[in-house]
């Protein structure tokens, strides 16, 4: 079994599934995908986001508001996650998925020892800064393990994403 860690930023989209699994076209031996979706689930989370986008600090009177808020954000994810893991079973691929509510990347690496993966796959959006900076979660990985880590443009072609 040819285990691969897929840490993915949004829901995969039909390009990205067929791109991921072309990677793997002509191994002999059957390939397995651990997906891993991050989820801000945190208060502390949910109320940063709340006021970088121009809302109101919620005292902390109302935690109703802040879990239902959580709540959706975890429906939301779990949705993309799902039809994700459906996209890849439409294609005949053996597929797992989970969300990491903490630290994407020791998720990652949890996931990574618990599953002893061959290699992982980060797809995010473009982020210039942080991949400039190394600190975006592809780089961050390769730190942490020591196994092949490749960064690849979420919805965008291979063409397009050669440097």
């Amino acid at each position: 079994m040819y285990d691969v860690a897929l840490l993915i930023e949004h829901q995969l989209e039909p390009l990205d599934a067929d791109q991921v699994m072309s990677l793997h076209e002509g191994l002999d031996e059957p390939v397995t995908y651990h997906l891993l979706l991050p989820v801000e689930s945190s208060t502390a989370t949910m109320m940063s986001s709340m006021t970088a986008f121009g809302g109101q600090v919620l005292p902390p009177t109302e935690p109703d508001l802040v879990n239902d808020l959580s709540r959706e954000v975890r429906r939301a994810g779990q949705a993309e996650l799902e039809a994700s893991v459906a996209l890849l079973r439409e294609r005949g691929q053996q597929v797992s998925g989970e969300l990491a509510q903490d630290d994407p990347l020791d998720e990652l690496v949890a996931l990574a020892k618990r599953v002893e993966v061959a290699e992982v796959i980060v797809m995010t959006d473009s982020h210039a800064v942080r991949e400039l900076l190394r600190m975006d979660w592809a780089s961050r990985a390769r730190r942490a393990l020591d196994l092949p880590t490749l960064h690849l443009l979420e919805h965008v072609p291979f063409d397009a994403q050669a440097l």
